[in-house]
């Protein structure tokens, strides 16, 4: 179910260590999965946004963008990205206190080093997909 990467999006994956490389795809591959099983979220656009990997729920417009980057000043975590003026870190924080680092309103941090808890992590792609599907029916 792996789409090929566009030629961009190679580039700004293989700028990153080759040991982050692995772990972008294997994250990118989570987001596809999920969204695939996801009712009303439809195909998903891959783009760089801010030179990051970015899922875009273009069609269907069911949910907020998710990006995902690894940076220098945190080496040891993959950043799963959400737009800062939804409640999605708020959500995950009160459904999985302490499983995640958050940071702030933006990110729930991967560590590079450990097993991630996938089928927690796949409920808050699921979230960021459906964000405005959901809240429009609350």
């Amino acid at each position: 179910m792996d789409k090929p990467l566009k030629a961009e999006l190679q580039a700004a994956i293989a700028s990153y260590p080759v040991a982050v490389q692995q772990q972008v795809l294997r994250l990118r591959a989570e987001i596809q999965a999920v969204a695939a099983s996801s009712e009303g979220v439809g195909e998903l656009l891959e783009t760089l946004k801010w030179g990051e990997l970015s899922f875009v729920t273009e069609q269907s417009k069911s949910g907020s963008t998710l990006r995902v980057a690894w940076q220098t000043k945190q080496p040891e975590y993959l950043g799963l990205y959400v737009n800062c003026k939804t409640s999605l870190v708020d959500s995950y924080q009160t459904l999985f206190p302490g499983l995640f680092v958050y940071q702030k309103q933006r990110a729930l941090l991967l560590p590079l080093n450990q097993a991630w808890p996938l089928a927690e992590l796949r409920i808050c792609i699921a979230m960021a997909l459906r964000y405005h599907l959901d809240k429009r029916k609350h």
